[in-house]
């Protein structure tokens, strides 16, 4: 979005950030007409607040749309080279830049590349120890003469380590001594004093996350690859797969349609699934829960036939499938357990069973 196009403050009572004599449409200032009791007239500060936050915003969208028309093969280069490491990408900057390469050096290490972030004064007083041979650098500084950078330049230089700079000065020592150099457009920095590190973080900022998507595609990175690097929270409770909850080989209560139903219930006795699944040479052909029980209760219960009491073509789901969405089935279908099919198996055979309350242990919701 181009925060320059949005309306400018002028003289008059300001509206949610639009002055009364700025530049609206008919429509908008019409709508502003007929709506003023819901657009509460702004302060002169608030009105210079949100002037400002515009100003950040629209410079920051500029900088990003001109960085991204200058990329260049440099930046496959950066891609190829962090993919030839066989340890990990040493990610280092001073400052804003330094705070700016540790959320890289995460962003990477969550995402299937191993980062770690080095602060360049400590290297420079024994953590250089923690960089091999086999490790990458990725060094950030918008100048590119941060002094601070220096003995990690050197030692990079002198062990023949891939050093990859990101840098707004192509002559400035970082990118002179780079092996990969990306260059950053020279852009504002959008504090009054145009001096604050703001714009010129932000374009780090993004190119690092540009860097790491890239190397997920480029590797492969699977959603099973990132629940494994995401066990705790929300991120890795929405990957959880069935076939990491369900109960599988005898626990699954199962019994062949001509089986007693004496035999049916004493395998969901034992089970404890409140269900049984019923068999057809293997094959899954039906179900007896606790409500099919109620539903045909009677003194004649126990002479009646599997195939008469249970329900057939039961709900099933995938092993591959998310938890979350046999949660949502279950749910749906007002129902407490599923039994669990390969969809590669024409005979229908079931490979385990799943419980609402193994979803619910789990953390779903």
């Amino acid at each position: 979005m181009n925060f320059a196009l949005w309306p400018r403050f002028s003289a008059g009572p300001v509206y949610k950030g639009r002055s009364a004599g700025g530049l609206l449409s008919p429509v908008a200032t019409g709508i502003l007409m007929a709506s003023a009791d819901i657009f509460p007239a702004l302060s002169r500060e608030e009105a210079g607040d949100l002037a400002a936050a515009r100003r950040v915003l629209d410079y920051a969208g500029e900088a990003i749309s001109a960085l991204a028309a200058a990329l260049n093969g440099e930046f496959s280069r950066a891609v190829d080279a962090i993919v030839a490491v066989k340890g990990r990408v040493i990610v280092s900057g001073m400052g804003k830049s330094g705070h700016i390469a540790r959320k890289i050096a995460a962003t990477l290490a969550s995402t299937g590349t191993p980062a770690q972030f080095i602060h360049p004064a400590e290297a420079s007083h024994g953590d250089l120890g923690a960089v091999t041979r086999a490790d990458a650098l990725l060094m950030l500084s918008n100048s590119g003469e941060t002094q601070e950078l220096a003995d990690l330049i050197t030692f990079a230089k002198r062990f023949s380590i891939p050093l990859v700079g990101i840098a707004s000065r192509a002559d400035s020592t970082l990118l002179q001594s780079a092996d990969v150099k990306l260059l950053l457009p020279r852009v504002k920095e959008a504090c009054p004093m145009g001096l604050a590190p703001t714009t010129s973080t932000t374009l780090m900022l993004v190119l690092g996350d540009a860097l790491a998507v890239a190397l997920m595609e480029r590797k492969g990175f699977s959603a099973e690859q990132y629940r494994d690097f995401h066990p705790g929270g929300s991120l890795g409770r929405g990957l959880v797969r069935v076939a990491d909850l369900m109960h599988t080989g005898e626990a699954v209560p199962l019994v062949e349609e001509s089986a007693t139903m004496q035999d049916a219930l004493l395998m969901m006795a034992k089970q404890h699934f409140g269900c049984v699944g019923v068999t057809r040479s293997g094959t899954l052909v039906g179900i007896i829960t606790h409500g099919d029980l109620a539903r045909h209760m009677g003194n004649d219960l126990l002479g009646r036939a599997l195939s008469a009491v249970m329900t057939k073509n039961p709900k099933i789901v995938a092993p591959g499938q998310l938890a979350a969405e046999a949660l949502a089935l279950m749910n749906d279908k007002k129902i407490t357990q599923l039994f669990v099919l390969d969809p590669k198996d024409a005979k229908k055979r079931p490979v385990g069973i799943l419980h609402i309350h193994d979803c619910l242990r789990a953390g779903l919701q």
